[in-house]
């Protein structure tokens, strides 16, 4: 676990985002990222019966609508342990391999510092 103070401010903030998107919409999870200009995109699950994403997945399609061209880090609050497969390569489809990626519970506690490898 990481203390989220420890964490830089601007990464912090995309916790903070995420955790609020969560909050406020009552979403399984909420997410958010940054792109390469600072700009941050905030978004929860998506689940309609004929479109289903997760919160990263829509940040990262938020981000590339917006017209971002590439991605400095992206953050997850969620219930499970880890930023699963398919979140990961949407990250690294626009950040890159070594973009971080954090995964915080509810409580906004960083469980996992990884990168979309």
């Amino acid at each position: 676990m990481t203390d989220s103070n420890a964490l830089d401010p601007e990464d912090r903030k995309i916790v903070t985002l995420a955790r609020s998107v969560r909050a406020r919409n009552g979403v399984p999870e909420g997410a958010a990222v940054r792109d390469e200009t600072g700009r941050t995109y905030a978004a929860g699950t998506v689940a309609l019966d004929s479109l289903r994403l997760s919160a990263l997945q829509t940040a990262v399609a938020m981000a590339v609508a917006s017209g971002a061209k590439s991605l400095e880090a992206a953050a997850v609050v969620t219930e499970a342990e880890s930023a699963a497969a398919e979140d990961l390569a949407a990250v690294r489809d626009l950040g890159g391999p070594a973009a971080p990626v954090l995964v915080a519970g509810p409580d906004g506690t960083v469980r996992v510092r990884t990168t979309a490898g």
